[in-house]
């Protein structure tokens, strides 16, 4: 029967590789998920035959049952917009479950060579901070924490909290199975309290990239917990969703041209610290007739989509705006950021989601060199990912920062719903531009308008 569940785990681990593969592509997204789902199904059944596990059932059953109802009704009713904050969730329930496994296991005080015994406490402690972190991360988004706490010598009483937390877990790896109970209470509360700690200071701005880095912390806990029961798909799952995660954060802070340390330890951007530059000129009005008059008689339009239109979920209205306009023959494209929105690919997703085919959406780097050429540009809810502070700028906080070159077209028009600042509360200079003008209105409501307007013209 061993040999058995060891194959069973062993296809649910294949196909958790394969699942990822599939999911690096738009095209193939939705297959990845469901061969991942498939395996990790595979790999709860034939946990069922475990012999260690028997005594277990009933409660196994229920647990199961208890999370896969939550999950279920959840996912069904949680709204686009609000899919990052329930990633960082699920995410931190991960981090939460590989610290509670080794919990268990240092209960025990069984006796553990050093090693395995390392890796208990080592996957502890990072999947105890990815817990509390992503709970940090998800209250941010979610609106139930605002703004950051931020006070003097923060970072130093961090590094402490996170140093007493590495003593108590060095005691626990070199006493053996007679380290105190209090030691190892002691251990995981300063565990919880540096994951709050290192999340409170970091603005909402840059939680895409700290959520993708507490993904990768929990894959590596679960691969740590892995070894310690001795279970190849946890391992493979584990170290599988760490590199993943990793690399997706590398990704993601190169995007911001800021390497992890400044997301982690400093404010919003690389800024040179002087006051940033004063925004000339004003912003100009436009109405959605002479922007739907614009675009029909535009030979390329690039439509630049950011939060703002998955907050006002627009999408739907964009793609029958986007078919109407290349019905006229007009060539129609799509920009994407790759920190647009609040998690790394939300606007392919909810593009996706609208039948915006995969073939017209591009990435900056594929696109960036086709403003120049384009007459016009609608920037749809985006902020700081067209803000040409980031070009001109020393002292702007996110100076360095890639941006789409929205500014270098011949017209941009900025769909907003004000004149405020946007989420990282940085003026754009891009809105006082002399070829932008702003329209102003809900997403959603603004695109039905052009699309009126667009028909209206025949």
């Amino acid at each position: 029967m061993e040999l058995v569940i060891q194959t069973v785990y062993f296809i649910a681990a294949l196909l958790f590789i394969l699942g990822l593969k599939q999911m690096s592509s738009p095209v193939t997204a939705r297959r990845g998920i469901i061969w991942a789902g498939v395996g990790m199904l595979m790999a709860v059944l034939i946990t069922y035959f475990h012999h260690e596990l028997i005594h277990n059932v009933g409660w196994m059953t229920v647990a199961i049952a208890i999370g896969g109802l939550i999950a279920y009704v959840s996912g069904k009713k949680v709204a686009m917009t609000d899919m990052p904050q329930m990633i960082a969730l699920y995410n931190g329930m991960g981090g939460g479950a590989a610290a509670a496994i080794a919990a268990v296991e240092l209960v025990k005080q069984e006796p553990m060579s050093l090693t395995i015994q390392s890796l208990a406490v080592i996957g502890a402690l990072i999947g105890t901070v990815a817990f509390s972190g992503s709970l940090i991360a998800f209250a941010k988004l979610q609106g139930l924490m605002r703004g950051v706490v931020r006070f003097s010598m923060q970072q130093w009483l961090n590094a402490l909290v996170f140093v007493l937390a590495l003593t108590y877990g060095l005691a626990i790896i070199l006493s053996g199975a007679q380290y105190e109970m209090s030691t190892l209470t002691i251990f995981f509360i300063l565990a919880l309290v540096f994951g709050v700690m290192v999340t409170v200071p970091i603005g909402g701005a840059d939680m895409p990239v700290v959520i993708s880095l507490f993904n990768a912390l929990t894959g590596l806990a679960v691969g740590f917990e892995g070894y310690v029961l001795s279970n190849p798909a946890m391992m493979i799952a584990g170290i599988v969703v760490g590199s993943a995660g990793t690399l997706l954060t590398q990704l993601m802070a190169k995007a911001m041209n800021r390497p992890i340390s400044n997301v982690l330890f400093s404010n919003f951007g690389e800024g040179g610290g002087g006051e940033a530059a004063a925004v000339s000129g004003s912003m100009k009005e436009i109405d959605a007739n002479d922007v739907a008059v614009m675009m029909a008689f535009a030979d390329k339009v690039i439509i630049v989509p950011g939060y703002g239109m998955a907050v006002a979920q627009a999408q739907h209205k964009v793609w029958e705006m986007t078919k109407l306009l290349q019905e006229r023959g007009v060539t129609v494209k799509f920009a994407i950021h790759p920190v647009a929105g609040r998690m790394p690919g939300h606007m392919n997703v909810l593009l996706a989601e609208a039948g915006v085919p995969y073939d017209i959406i591009y990435d900056l780097d594929e696109i960036n060199d086709e403003f120049p050429t384009t007459d016009v540009v609608l920037v749809i809810g985006a902020n700081d990912v067209v803000n040409p502070a980031a070009r001109t700028d020393p002292n702007s906080p996110i100076y360095g920062m890639p941006i789409l070159n929205a500014d270098y077209a011949k017209n941009v028009v900025v769909v907003k719903r004000g004149k405020g600042t946007g989420f990282s509360g940085i003026e754009n200079h891009l809105f006082f531009a002399d070829n932008t003008r702003m329209l102003y209105g809900d997403g959603q409501a603004v695109a039905s308008e052009l699309v009126s307007s667009l028909k209206e013209l025949g």
